[in-house]
């Protein structure tokens, strides 16, 4: 029965795919191995991160990982209507790690945005600017972790939000939750608890 419910989350998926040239920040189906963002209205002229704890989110989205580099944005916000500039998304999820040791972790964005792992600041990306990259390192052990990654979008046109990875002795891609989701035996474990 598992194994169907992930066959239907990726053939909603494929079906869900949009062209190359169009962002996405995510999809409407749940992602169960993925982040999952709110998605924020925010004041028009703001100009950094929003206390989103402040704020009532508009809507949800899930995504395996946040590949969408620098390009114009005119065509709205996929799946919430017509957002194209001053919104916020708040992303959050769980990542499995299987070889412990240093991390490098780099965000790219326009606009601001920001880099939590296991609630520790690794990377403050935040502020109106056009698409920068900011790196940062976090040793980390074999096991579960958390990931926390905040994003706002300013003044229209242009937008960007790139997280990358490098591993011990590997080289930088970038971070899809998929190649940190526990081996099946994890789960087997966890159920005899």
């Amino acid at each position: 029965m598992r194994h169907l419910a992930w066959l239907l989350t990726f053939a909603v998926l494929g079906l869900a795919q949009e062209p190359d040239d169009v962002p996405v920040f995510g999809v409407s189906v749940v992602l169960p191995a993925g982040l999952a963002g709110q998605i924020y209205n925010i004041k028009a002229e703001s100009k950094k991160l929003p206390d989103f704890k402040k704020l009532k989110p508009v809507g949800t989205i899930y995504t395996y990982s946040l590949n969408i580099t620098p390009r114009e944005f005119n065509e709205g916000f996929p799946g919430v209507g017509d957002l194209l500039e001053w919104f916020a998304i708040d992303y959050t999820g769980r990542f499995y790690i299987e070889e412990p040791g240093e991390y490098g972790f780099a965000l790219t964005s326009d606009d601001g945005s920001k880099l939590w792992i296991d609630d520790k600041e690794v990377i403050d990306n935040n502020g109106l600017h056009a698409p920068e990259t900011v790196e940062g390192k976090r040793k980390l052990s074999k096991g579960v972790h958390t990931m926390h990654v905040t994003y706002f979008q300013g003044p229209r046109f242009h937008v960007a939000l790139v997280l990358e990875v490098t591993p011990p002795g590997g080289e930088k891609k970038v971070f899809d939750m998929r190649d940190f989701k526990p081996p099946a035996e994890y789960f087997e474990s966890t159920e005899k608890r």
